[in-house]
């Protein structure tokens, strides 16, 4: 992840941060879903959704501790 992105990150509320959680781990899902079935084009994919996902779960864990 490039660091405008982790800045603009840092810059959303809980709200805006629940909800980009919500679709990184859908599409997580649906991405492993399809992977069992055929080997998707990119599987590096995968793992970039997953630190996505801790990125933003690390984010959410700091703003409640901050509060």
């Amino acid at each position: 992840m490039k660091s405008k992105n982790w800045q603009e990150m840092k810059n959303m509320t809980d709200s805006e941060l629940s909800v980009k959680l919500n679709d990184a781990q859908d599409r997580l899902f649906k991405l492993k879903f399809r992977h069992s079935a055929a080997p998707v084009k990119n599987p590096l994919e995968i793992r970039s959704l997953r630190r996505d996902i801790a990125r933003i779960k690390t984010l959410l864990a700091q703003k409640k501790e901050s509060k």
